[in-house]
């Protein structure tokens, strides 16, 4: 029993580390950069076969305790028929063979989210989560150390640091996270503070020398959510008040921002376009508008110049490999149809995210909704909404399975 235990831990960590996109993606293809002279074309195929081995697992151990996801199945109607849309989207798909092999993906990926919040608590989770982080973050030191053609970024971005991810924006991303799992961690843990709060802080040092702006200012952003949302668990008489204040000053703020957008990304060495992100949701909007109800199908979209995409590279001057907007992804994907029960989804549960709040005493309870906020903010300008294969869904199933298991079920016995 106590091997199978040991064995479940070690399997989440390293299927959490691989999810995150990290190191192997990284080291097979060479440490290429954005902009280098020459870059092949690297061989992912081992990066395949491991998520392959991680399904198997995943549906292994969820059969193990299928009474939790029967339940779950029943209450989280938004997230099945989200994944229904996605299925049935091959019959009418522009890459439908591409899109039958990445739903066997995202079903997968979903199955080991939905494993996680039925295996464990909002706790353990956090705990695992600090020390796949903890371990991602001390291999990113010593491959900025000790392999910068692999930790430092060169081509358009050199000097930059990238740790053990492909590249500076997925390190500048991920830190977010990171840093608010060491924060909740520590905030929790009477053991090992020390640790933890030494993890936040290299989380802090990795964020900035990634020098990924946008990534900054959301975790800027997410820490300052965080101490408004500790408000909620103010007492009746304080509550009120407290929320009205925070609600004018976000108000000014948001009309002082909007006011001088221009000369703040200015400042940062952006522009109004958001390095091209402008053009490009123009060109996309124009293609959603041709098919605008179910989309192109599940990734049927975005692909080569033989793909529908190809009128979006040709007006922009560039090649992206998605919208840099998550909503704009979902929509070209799964239309109106498809959009429309992830936004109606994403508010049901952001609501019992807050929710959550009032209910728990511990700093865990704050997680759900953090992760939904950082999920939001993150896909204004990225995209990874519904996609296989990343830590990004991978969470939010979790979050939002972990608030809908019951406590009868949350505390019965393993496998």
């Amino acid at each position: 029993m106590k091997l199978f235990y040991n064995f479940e831990r070690v399997f989440v960590v390293i299927s959490l580390l691989h999810y995150s996109g990290g190191p192997l993606a990284n080291l097979l293809d060479g440490g290429a950069s954005e902009g280098d002279l020459s870059v092949g074309t690297p061989d992912f195929a081992l990066i395949q076969l491991l998520f392959f081995v991680n399904y198997l697992i995943s549906f292994f151990l969820i059969f193990a305790r299928w009474k939790k996801v029967f339940y779950i199945i029943k209450k989280e109607r938004y997230i099945v028929v989200l994944l229904a849309i996605s299925l049935f989207s091959v019959l009418w798909s522009d890459a439908p063979k591409t899109t039958a092999v990445r739903n066997v993906a995202l079903i997968g990926s979903t199955a080991f989210g939905v494993y996680l919040a039925t295996r464990y608590s909002l706790k353990e989770q956090l705990q695992l989560l600090a020390l796949t982080f903890g371990i991602a973050n001390v291999m990113s030191i010593l491959f900025i150390g000790g392999l910068p053609k692999y930790g430092i970024m060169s081509g358009l971005h050199a000097g930059k640091w990238r740790g053990i991810y492909t590249h500076k924006n997925v390190l500048g991303k991920l830190m977010i996270l990171s840093g608010v799992i060491f924060l909740l961690t520590a905030m929790n843990e009477r053991k090992h503070k020390l640790l933890l709060w030494g993890g936040f802080a290299l989380s802090i040092l990795l964020l900035v020398m990634t020098k990924s702006s946008s990534a900054q200012i959301d975790f800027v952003t997410i820490i300052l959510i965080y101490f408004i949302l500790r408000t909620l668990r103010l007492n009746s008489l304080l509550l009120f008040p407290t929320v009205f204040i925070i609600a004018t000053a976000g108000e000014f703020s948001y009309v002082w921002l909007n006011e001088n957008a221009d000369t703040l990304l200015a400042s940062m060495g952006k522009d109004s376009n958001l390095t091209g992100r402008g053009p490009l949701w123009e060109a996309v909007k124009v293609k959603i508008w041709q098919r605008p109800w179910l989309g192109y199908g599940f990734s049927g979209f975005w692909g080569g110049w033989e793909n529908e995409c190809a009128d979006v590279w040709r007006v922009t001057g560039w090649t992206p490999p998605n919208a840099h907007n998550g909503l704009l992804d979902i929509w070209i994907d799964l239309g109106l149809v498809g959009l429309s029960t992830f936004l109606v989804g994403f508010v049901v549960n952001l609501w019992q995210g807050l929710l959550w709040i009032r209910t728990s005493v511990m700093a865990e309870g704050f997680w759900p909704i953090l992760c939904m906020i950082y999920f939001w903010l993150s896909n204004q300008t990225e995209s990874s909404l519904l996609r296989q294969n990343e830590i990004y869904w991978l969470l939010y199933v979790t979050v939002i399975v972990s608030m809908l298991v019951p406590p009868e079920l949350s505390k019965e016995s393993e496998v």
